[in-house]
């Protein structure tokens, strides 16, 4: 087990109407504390979004979740949270909130290569 690492995942969802509890599937986050590792991948699959909610902006939609993509870059560009640590930013990413665009429960797991690790999860959870 020494080769694997713990690491925390969620699935980011778009939720236009809170108040229906209705959502898609945006992307994947995941934190690696020992890989010192923090991305996100979105997929806009535009046809499937409008065809639920079809009354969206998805541009501006878009821009928010850049903010996140920011966010998990760290630095100035993700604004006083960028600034944080890694597991604070992952902690305000996946935060309880009632706002169009939110994380699924936070699950753990272990990994031998966070980046790979991502890149399944995003396939098997959003595309």
């Amino acid at each position: 087990m020494q080769d694997y690492h713990l690491y925390e995942y969620a699935t980011l969802r778009l939720m236009p109407r809170v108040e229906r509890g209705e959502f898609v599937n945006i992307g994947t986050i995941l934190y690696c504390k020992a890989d010192r590792f923090l991305e996100c991948r979105f997929h806009w699959d535009s046809n499937r979004i409008k065809a639920l909610f079809p009354e969206i902006d998805l541009e501006l939609v878009k821009k928010y979740a850049m903010a996140i993509e920011d966010i998990c870059a760290g630095g100035k560009r993700g604004g006083a949270i960028g600034e944080l640590t890694l597991a604070e930013r992952f902690r305000w990413i996946t935060a309880t909130r009632s706002t169009i665009l939110q994380a699924s429960p936070v699950h753990p797991a272990f990994c031998k290569e966070a980046e790979a690790t991502l890149e399944r999860l995003h396939e098997e959870l959003v595309l």
